[in-house]
């Protein structure tokens, strides 16, 4: 049985989906037609109902619940994994328009929780976000993925790491980005996909240096320290398994039990 797939390029997804995209795991007859989206047109697509299973932003469930579950593995989250609020080194004058990654990601709620007195929000493709406030198109960014790494490089200064904020806050994990699944799929389709992509993890961490030229292929930073990094901070115990705190983290950020 063929289904659609939808993941991000970024390291921590061709990192988890390496060994069921290219052959090196059992799929138990279960093959992926895969496309590389952007978190926000992954958010999007999934709202639209377009792919049979897909990355999603955490805080994207609660509009499409109705139509798809999370998988137990597959899940970005953890603590110390924020998005990062960066503005010009040196700049002091208030936050007032920031860009970012899509309206509809985890990082756009986190800012409008923890930063309501931002009021302009503007969305933007998230590789383009330091080179826009390093431009000075805006007063800051959030920046996610492997631009978090980075910024510095830019002449970009940390306000804030949105997640670290979360934790002191709230006393859980932060919960960025989950797999969802097709709800009108067989259950039993369902739990093939959650055991090939467990086995699909455990395969990466067992064996992390086969699935590099195919990191490469799709992310933005080529530099291995920065994909290593992007792979420690995002692929975790939490990703082979959400486990109770990290269904509960999920359920504190969007209040919605979408298992």
């Amino acid at each position: 049985m063929e289904l659609k797939l939808n993941i991000s390029p970024c390291p921590n997804d061709t990192f988890m989906f390496d060994a069921m995209l290219n052959g090196r795991i059992d799929t138990e007859g279960l093959t992926f037609s895969a496309e590389y989206r952007d978190i926000e047109e992954l958010n999007r697509e999934a709202a639209a109902g377009l792919p049979d299973a897909s990355k999603i932003s955490c805080a994207a469930l609660p509009s499409i619940a109705g139509a798809y579950r999370l998988s137990d593995s597959g899940a970005a989250l953890g603590r110390g994994n924020g998005p990062l609020l960066v503005r010009r080194a040196g700049d002091d004058a208030p936050i007032r328009r920031i860009a970012v990654p899509g309206l509809r990601t985890t990082a756009n709620g986190l800012v409008e929780r923890l930063f309501p007195e931002i009021g302009e929000r503007v969305p933007m493709l998230f590789s383009e976000i330091a080179a826009a406030v390093e431009r000075g198109e805006f007063d800051a960014g959030v920046l996610i993925h492997e631009g978090r790494f980075v910024y510095s490089r830019r002449g970009l200064e940390l306000v804030a790491d949105l997640g670290i904020e979360w934790e002191r806050r709230t006393g859980l994990p932060l919960p960025l980005g989950g797999i969802v699944v097709r709800r009108s799929l067989p259950d039993e389709v369902f739990r093939r996909f959650k055991r090939v992509l467990r086995r699909s993890i455990e395969y990466a961490f067992a064996r992390p240096s086969e699935s590099r030229d195919y990191i490469k292929a799709h992310a933005q930073e080529l530099e291995d320290e920065v994909i290593d990094k992007h792979i420690a901070l995002f692929v975790n115990e939490y990703s082979l398994s959400l486990g109770p705190e990290g269904r509960a983290a999920i359920e504190a950020l969007t209040g919605t039990n979408a298992f």
